[in-house]
């Protein structure tokens, strides 16, 4: 099940059903089958607090992604921060729905096991995620 939740901040508007739809597709791409995945939006203090306590960072990010997945099943919790996604919205010119779900599918790639710590990978990350938001266009 794909749960969407909000804390501190305004459920944003989502297409829930096609976003559904759209994640297994992703998912099945990579031999994987969702689970137990929440989504949880927040705001930029949420997500530093979830940084700080849970990852000892200290810095604001727009993504954080606790990943419990077994076998071919993903599993996981997805931090949004929507504050950091309107801001990455205006810096990159698209629009909020667009860097919402690049983010969104960001961390389904994360979920499948895709990494992105080095330049090399993060290039490889943004160009599943152009491929994934390529696939977001013929689901209905």
């Amino acid at each position: 099940m794909i749960s969407y939740n909000a804390e501190e901040v305004k459920m944003p508007k989502l297409e829930r059903r096609r976003l559904n739809r759209w994640i297994r597709a992703v998912a099945q791409q990579y031999g994987k089958v969702p689970g137990e995945i929440a989504y949880i939006f927040c705001n930029d203090a949420k997500i530093l607090e979830v940084n700080r306590t849970y990852l000892e960072h200290d810095y604001f990010t727009d993504i954080i992604t606790f990943d419990y997945s077994e076998n071919q099943q993903l599993n996981g919790d997805v931090f949004i921060s929507l504050d950091t996604v309107a801001d990455n919205a205006k810096s990159y010119e698209v629009s909020f729905e667009d860097e919402l779900r690049r983010i969104m599918i960001h961390g389904i790639l994360h979920l499948t096991g895709q990494d992105d710590q080095t330049p090399e990978l993060r290039a490889e990350m943004i160009a599943k995620e152009d491929a994934a938001l390529q696939l977001w266009k013929t689901i209905e």
